[in-house]
């Protein structure tokens, strides 16, 4: 079967591998739709945390069944899968927290993922399609990020919702925020992504840190109290640190994106405040559902995210151009 390997940092190559049979317990997926999300552009460039080469790359997928064990799952179903294997046993997965369990190993990340025609993952870890679309089902995990990150945050009608980086999953928990109640606030350093934000997305307002004083307009949109939710969803240092003083006091402040680096802050600053920090990792399957229901009802529209399509023989040329911001794009669909 075809398969496109990352061997090192910014190198791709295509492989003819053996295509795997699914063991006992595991379902055999023929790969349909394959979403690039920032874990695979991070991993590319060679700073994604967790991470070893050579690695398949590929987690947000939509498939359909070629053989299963699964109880109610059947032959030519499309389906996705949450990507996140557990042990079942840790600490972790015996507080029903299995999204962070001691020894995850997840898909295209901790092990090969899904760039490629077969893949064989846990009949556990299956999602049905609902009727959804390959698109829409390959849409459903990145989704899940921000939905659970909105969770975390236990969000409620019409407070201050902060939430920094318009990439794909900042976007995403901006709709989460929105279908919880939250009011809003959008923050980017690319006025693009911003108007996409206040375009499609109809969020309440947004700041662009690059050009305007970020910590006056939230003390002017907040009434000088000052968001009680800030979530993080760019994985960049300077602005993780930064964002401690866009809390209100009382405020919960949620990390979504992931670095290499230290955290650094004020500790009386940070105390006064009573502040919360917690970090968000990936996604339970309660938020999945919460994803295809709110795709199903119309609260969610997939089709605003996918701005790029390209065939599977064509990734190894594109991909390189998807870190370019210029490009316009959100979210790139690859159609096998």
């Amino acid at each position: 079967m075809k398969t496109l390997i990352c061997t090192t940092p910014h190198q791709f190559n295509y492989a003819d591998t053996i295509q795997p049979v699914a063991a006992k317990g595991e379902t055999l997926l023929k790969i349909k739709r394959i979403g690039i999300c920032g874990t695979d552009l991070h991993a590319f460039e060679g700073n994604q945390p967790f991470f070893n080469y050579p690695r398949i790359l590929g987690h947000e997928l939509a498939a359909e069944i070629v053989t299963t064990d699964a109880t109610g799952f059947s032959i030519g179903e499309s389906v996705t899968f949450i990507p996140y294997f557990y042990c079942g046993e840790c600490i972790a997965c015996r507080m029903q927290k299995s999204n962070c369990c001691v020894n995850i190993k997840v898909c295209g990340v901790h092990i090969d993922g899904g760039m490629r025609e077969y893949l064989s993952v846990p009949s556990y870890s299956l999602v049905h399609g609902e009727g959804l679309s390959f698109d829409e089902l390959a849409l459903i995990e990145p989704l899940a990020i921000g939905a659970h990150g909105v969770s975390r945050a236990a969000v409620t009608a019409g407070e201050f919702v902060l939430i920094i980086g318009a990439g794909p999953i900042g976007l995403g928990t901006m709709e989460f925020a929105k279908i919880a109640g939250g009011k809003v606030i959008a923050m980017d350093i690319n006025d693009n992504r911003l108007n996409f934000c206040k375009e499609k997305l109809k969020v309440d307002f947004t700041i662009n840190p690059a050009n305007e004083n970020a910590l006056e307009k939230l003390k002017a949109i907040t009434n000088g109290d000052m968001p009680t939710v800030v979530i993080d969803a760019t994985g960049n240092l300077k602005a993780i640190n930064n964002a401690f003083q866009y809390l209100g006091h009382g405020g919960r402040y949620v990390l979504i994106g992931l670095q290499k680096d230290d955290v650094i802050f004020n500790h009386p600053e940070f105390h006064k405040r009573e502040s919360t920090l917690m970090s968000s990792r990936n996604a339970t399957r309660e938020d999945f559902e919460h994803v295809i229901f709110s795709m199903k009802n119309g609260f969610v529209n997939p089709a605003t995210y996918i701005t790029h399509k390209v065939k599977f023989d064509d990734v190894k040329d594109n991909f390189e151009s998807w870190l370019n911001p210029s490009t316009g794009v959100i979210k790139a669909m690859v159609e096998l």
